[in-house]
């Protein structure tokens, strides 16, 4: 294995920092309150930093990039409706839902409904979306231990991962997490923000990358009768009867003699540049501008070869402090030496065939709410009206999930009154609003830069671009590039190690208090429950690394939609309406949960599964 020991070492202090966090945080943690609800004692600065390092996932750190990267505008949709979400919850679920002082969402639809089978149902359905929440935290795990330990299998990062956070969650429940939570917040923070200042230092601010996009490296052709020459320019001896051109026209014919390109729009010279270089030229010992008949041979019928010719422009551009920028194989772009300096020139590499077009890339509809009227083989405008229906479903989805996910509801029941749990939502509104403006830029940086992750699939695809990108800075400053992939890396293990770690607190507290405490043994002691509450993690855990092994080739940010559709189609309905319509009764209650829920998991699953047979890999085997 080639191994970046500057990757692994700050991985590494991520992981035995969260690992001592933890055991540190689990002598704490005494009674069955403190494995729920952290005692209900943490206070609204601590709350939202846990609520935000729990919220802030693999989707979030890697899949928003990687989606950009592959799907362009339409990806877009995402971070905008992952924190429009919590305005929902800010102003009509987090305070009535802390002043009702359940342990869990389970909790809660029984005492509103008082019905014991209501529990049952939203136990299922904490534990659907909280495995398919788990699979992209999984996916994360693989796709970021195979790109530090290059050649390691993907399921072997899913294994060590889910058994080290299992380990953590089974020590300390809810209070042993949240300092460890709130703490992996600011590293996510950090990891994201700082490489993206630098990158952009160094290869151009986002405006510049995704101005790209306008002309890619496909420009249009230089004619050569656009040129004032005479058509033996084309020959290798040429031959000048003519006493002057325009700079233009000389960038023109140097694109020519190269045999490369103008990206448009060229930079334009103006024609006090004009003078400048008619001016300058006499430091070549001419006499006069541009090209007399005599330069080559005293005549106009002596030639020239190419060569002599392609020196001269380039002494031309040189005397005049005009840079040539080589853009890919076969264009350059010209820009005065004096802004190169002053600001980095972005330079496109060219993109491989299943990377997007531009114009496809920035289009409103683009690969990601296209792609199922591609399939159907729909033209264009046939396209538009489900496009645009896609796209209302998945902002509906993202927002109204958020306000629906169980293990993020969980946490409101820790702080100490409902005022409090409001104060928190406006907190977490504001700290994951500005993380989401760092992963948008990492998708545009890595579609100019780093194209070749469009022929990767699944732990190799776009993904990993947060993890990839910071490595290119290594060409110009080793071993920064390295140090700081190794930030992303430890920000991206706080990623799903948070994330993961709040949804088996969530998934094993339905388990050890409301399966086991309410429903299978309602006499047991706090004491039974926390030691159910251990083994319920060590379960769980087991089955979310077997899942998480299966899913390698689907798109994190994908699945982590998924898991949102559930949740706005199950438990969002039941709290909004069970805390503002007093009318709801428990059969309307769990017929819409049950039509919503269950309608929406099973279009998941079909769609997951589909995908997977589609694979070329090993899980296309299995499961078509």
């Amino acid at each position: 294995m080639n191994i970046d020991y500057y990757i692994l070492s700050f991985s590494a202090i991520t992981v035995v920092v969260t690992i001592w966090m933890g055991f540190r945080s689990a002598k704490t943690s005494k009674t069955a309150s403190d494995f729920f609800v952290a005692g209900r004692s943490v206070s609204v600065g601590w709350n939202a930093s846990a609520i935000s390092g729990e919220y802030l996932s693999a989707a979030s750190f890697m899949g928003i990039a990687g989606m950009v990267m592959s799907s362009g505008y339409d990806a877009l949709w995402y971070p905008v409706c992952y924190a429009c979400g919590y305005l929902f919850l800010l102003l009509f679920i987090a305070g009535p839902l802390r002043r009702f002082g359940a342990y869990t969402i389970p909790d809660f639809a029984e005492g509103r409904f008082d019905s014991p089978l209501f529990r049952k149902i939203a136990v299922c359905f904490v534990l659907f979306i909280g495995f398919f929440y788990t699979m992209p935290q999984m996916k994360g795990a693989g796709t970021t231990l195979a790109y530090i330990f290059p050649g390691l299998p993907y399921w072997a990062g899913v294994v060590l991962v889910g058994a080290v956070i299992t380990l953590n969650v089974a020590l300390g429940g809810m209070k042993g997490i949240t300092l460890v939570q709130a703490f992996q917040y600011w590293a996510k923070m950090f990891a994201i923000s700082v490489p993206i200042f630098v990158l952009m230092a160094v290869y151009g601010h986002y405006g510049k990358q995704l101005e790209q996009n306008n002309y890619g490296t496909a420009p249009h052709q230089i004619l050569m009768k656009d040129l004032p020459l005479p058509a033996s320019i084309r020959d290798k001896e040429v031959s000048f009867n003519f006493t002057a051109v325009t700079s233009d026209q000389l960038l023109r014919l140097y694109a020519d003699l190269t045999k490369r390109t103008l990206i448009p729009p060229a930079k334009t010279l103006t024609d006090e540049l004009d003078s400048l270089l008619q001016g300058k030229l006499t430091k070549l010992g001419l006499n006069r501008p541009f090209w007399p008949t005599n330069f080559f041979g005293g005549n106009s019928s002596s030639g020239a070869t190419t060569s002599q010719l392609k020196e001269y422009v380039e002494q031309s551009f040189e005397a005049c402090d005009i840079s040539l920028i080589a853009v890919g194989d076969a264009a350059f772009r010209a820009l005065p030496s004096s802004e190169i300096l002053a600001e980095p020139v972005v330079v496109r590499k060219p993109l491989p065939e299943k990377a997007p077009a531009d114009a496809t890339w920035l289009s409103p509809f683009g690969p990601l709410t296209t792609k199922a009227a591609k399939a159907a083989n729909l033209s264009a405008e046939e396209a538009k009206p489900y496009s645009l229906l896609y796209t209302y479903s998945l902002i509906i989805a993202l927002i109204c999930g958020t306000a629906g996910l169980p293990h993020i509801l969980v946490r409101f029941y820790t702080n100490p009154d409902g005022g409090a749990a409001k104060r928190t939502t406006m907190w977490v509104m504001i700290l994951i609003g500005i993380f989401y403006v760092f992963p948008p830029v990492f998708g545009v940086m890595g579609r100019n830069l780093f194209p070749e992750l469009y022929n990767g699939i699944g732990a190799k695809g776009t993904d990993k671009i947060v993890l990839e990108l910071p490595r290119l800075l290594n060409e110009k400053y080793a071993p920064l590039g390295s140090i700081l992939s190794g930030i992303t890396c430890a920000g991206a293990f706080a990623a799903f190690m948070s994330t993961f770690s709040g949804l088996l607190v969530s998934m094993t507290g339905a388990l050890a208090h409301d399966v086991y405490g309410r429903i299978l043994k309602p006499k047991s002691t706090p004491e039974q429950r926390m030691r159910m509450f251990k083994f319920a993690a060590v379960l769980i855990g087991f089955v979310s690394i077997l899942l998480g092994s299966l899913v390698e080739p689907l798109e994190i940010n994908f699945m982590v939609g998924q898991a949102f559709a559930i949740a706005a189609a199950s438990y969002f309905p039941l709290l909004f309406m069970s805390v503002w319509w007093r009318g709801m009764t428990m059969r309307g209650a769990a017929v819409g949960m049950l039509t919503g829920g269950l309608c929406a998991l099973i279009a998941a699953t079909l769609t997951n599964v589909s995908n997977l047979a589609l694979d070329k890999g090993p899980m296309g085997k299995i499961f078509s």
